[in-house]
């Protein structure tokens, strides 16, 4: 099995409600599971930022899926490449919000200290979010 990893951003649409990250997380849990796929999003009511990494068919369907969800707009591939080991094994779908990230992180791996993963490189945006998954609890 090929393992590979996915890095995405899109922008939040008028249809993405509040409520709506829940229901995203629970749904990404409850499925990635099944897939054995693992990740990281930062949302910040936005923009998402989400890094999928497993098995080549299961990230590209959960990609595809993202992709045609009304909820996300101008979903832009940052980075796709195939891996040797996962980076967030520790979670289906760990999340970090607006609420908890730090400008310190932002300003680090992008030119500025506003969350906007349009204007970051793959690289750059995986290192986001890998320093984002430091901040989380193993679950």
């Amino acid at each position: 099995m090929t393992l590979v990893r996915l890095v995405y951003a899109s922008r939040a649409t008028d249809q993405m409600q509040t409520h709506d990250i829940v229901a995203i997380l629970e749904a990404a849990k409850r499925n990635n599971g099944k897939l054995g796929v693992t990740g990281m999003l930062i949302f910040n009511s936005a923009y998402f930022l989400q890094c999928l990494e497993g098995p080549r068919m299961a990230v590209n369907h959960i990609y595809q899926n993202i992709a045609a969800d009304k909820r996300h707009a101008q979903p832009v591939l940052l980075d796709y490449r195939e891996i040797s080991e996962r980076r967030f094994h520790q979670w289906t779908m760990g999340y970090i919000g607006e609420d908890k990230f730090l400008a310190e992180h932002l300003l680090r791996y992008s030119g500025t200290d506003q969350f906007n993963p349009f204007e970051m490189s793959g690289e750059s945006a995986h290192s986001l979010l890998l320093a984002a998954a430091e901040e989380l609890p193993t679950i």
